[in-house]
């Protein structure tokens, strides 16, 4: 049996079944640590009987600063939810504990009465792109070099898709776009397209 629950600060020194696969970004204690204070409710760990951590998902809710408003509301991305981090440790995938997390964050973003929710993933990772379309992330652009390596031996970088599912507050679809793996952009240009 597994349990979800909230991350504790115990937690991260106890992430390595689930940080030693290659597809998931490591970060410095520190950046683990801001997200549990900063976002508590959104660092959820998924643990099994013996108490391993065997999966996560770190999210955190964000906007631009005012000013960038005044460079036009094209530009401007509003409050939103953000998965940062989501894995699995590769003994305990095709569990729906991915889907299981993603969806305690989506509702953690709910509660923070957030837009909608945006990930980026790389574009060789097909089964992380499927899962998310089956929960309602859609490619809303394509970001050209986006990460500084490429596991899959295909040139130094790999881009990556910067997917998006509306929240219940963007009853219009305001910030979803149609045919997103064709518009590219650049990393500088993430925040302002």
């Amino acid at each position: 049996m597994t349990s979800i629950r909230q991350a504790s600060p115990t937690d991260i020194s106890n992430l390595n079944l689930c940080n030693l696969d290659p597809l998931t970004e490591n970060y410095a204690r520190k950046f683990y640590f801001d997200y549990l204070v900063r976002w508590p409710t959104m660092f959820i760990v998924a643990e099994n009987l013996r108490g391993q951590i065997i999966a996560y998902v770190m999210g955190k809710v964000e906007e631009d600063p005012d000013y960038v408003k005044l460079m036009g509301a094209d530009k401007y991305l509003p409050w939103h939810g953000h998965v940062t981090c989501l894995t699995v440790a590769p003994q305990y995938r095709q569990m729906g504990l991915a889907k299981t997390l993603t969806a305690r964050l989506d509702e953690a973003c709910e509660q923070e009465n957030a837009w909608f929710m945006d990930l980026f993933v790389r574009v060789s990772n097909k089964t992380a792109i499927n899962m998310y379309k089956g929960m309602g992330y859609s490619v809303y652009r394509r970001v050209v070099d986006y990460y500084s390596d490429n596991p899959t031996g295909n040139g130094s970088s790999e881009d990556a898709f910067d997917m998006r599912k509306s929240l219940s507050r963007d009853k219009t679809n305001s910030y979803i776009r149609k045919d997103g793996e064709n518009y590219r952009i650049n990393p500088e240009d993430i925040y302002h397209p």
